[in-house]
């Protein structure tokens, strides 16, 4: 329920101000936005909890971090309607040197995500020498969806973020999750600015979204490190609306075991005849299937559907 006494009293306060300012433009940790405020963390912390309790700003742990995230839209939109409103122009010189700092957090971000890849290279290098180009997959997987637009996109286990880069720009919104902070702190920097889109720690297997609440989900390249993947195809399905589609990217069968030790595969591929029988117990029909071969392992890519029609489908008839 909306405070209108909470927000007002949350809002007034010219650090509370700013904060909010910061996360209209991204995500950012506690120990950022004490960076770019010039306050301790302690001090940031207090303020945070204010605007978490009058329902302005969302409050998630990662690891040994804590994000920190704008609210729900129906508590953001309106505030921020009045603030832009009244404030103007440009900013005091406040916003300046807080616009300033912000870069510097996403070039901090940007150099992390690029020294960890650099570190990683050679394990990345070795299993994509394996199969087809990375940019071949993504062109079959741009095919199969075509060009409509997505609507609410779910990327499982998104890793770097590149399936949210790829696709998140034809979404109205994206999310993605991943269950590593490390991996979802490289997607931040990779993701920074963009508007549409929120990034979660979460499990595949719980994944943090109402029923029926996306239109498409994707799984690329995450089936293969699953315990249980009809118990994920079976979530995925969960959040889908009706008519809402499932993109699965990953290997075919195959018989690499040294997989299983080096880069902890927990699965060897999958067959078609897999892929169905989980799609359909999870409520869901495979509507395409696309082979990708040229390499020791082939990628292949299944396009499964939910049963009835989107909203889009019904309002367009």
């Amino acid at each position: 329920m909306i405070d209108p006494l909470a927000i007002f009293s949350a809002l007034a306060d010219g650090t509370r101000l700013r904060v909010l300012a910061l996360l209209r433009a991204m995500e950012l940790s506690v120990g950022e936005l004490a960076q770019v405020l010039g306050q301790s963390q302690p001090r940031v912390s207090r303020h945070v909890k204010i605007l978490v309790d009058a329902g302005l700003a969302e409050r998630r742990k990662e690891g040994s971090w804590v994000f920190v995230a704008q609210g729900a839209p129906e508590v953001i939109g309106p505030v921020a309607a009045a603030l832009d409103a009244w404030r103007g122009g440009e900013g005091d010189h406040w916003t300046v040197a807080d616009a300033a700092r912000l870069a510097a957090v996403r070039a901090d971000r940007a150099a992390s995500a690029a020294a960890w890849f650099e570190a990683h290279a050679g394990e990345w290098d070795a299993i994509r020498s394996l199969h087809v180009a990375e940019e071949q997959v993504e062109a079959a997987m741009d095919a199969v969806l075509g060009q409509a637009p997505i609507g609410t996109l779910i990327d499982i286990g998104t890793g770097t973020g590149r399936m949210l880069e790829l696709f998140g720009g034809r979404a109205d919104k994206a999310l993605g999750i991943d269950r590593s902070s490390e991996m979802l702190r490289l997607a931040r920097a990779k993701l920074a600015g963009a508007a549409n889109t929120e990034l979660r720690q979460a499990d595949l297997y719980a994944l943090p979204m109402a029923d029926g609440g996306a239109d498409l989900a994707i799984l690329h390249h995450v089936l293969h490190f699953a315990q249980q993947p009809g118990a994920a195809i079976a979530e995925a399905a969960r959040v889908l609306a009706p008519g809402g589609r499932l993109l699965i990217a990953d290997f075919a069968a195959h018989d690499r075991e040294d997989l299983r030790e080096r880069d902890a595969h927990v699965r060897l591929g999958f067959a078609d005849e897999q892929v169905a029988a989980w799609a359909q117990a999870a409520g869901l029909m495979i509507a395409r299937v696309e082979t990708l071969g040229g390499g020791e392992l082939t990628v292949k890519l299944w396009l499964a559907r939910k049963a009835g029609a989107s909203l889009r489908e019904v309002k367009a008839a």
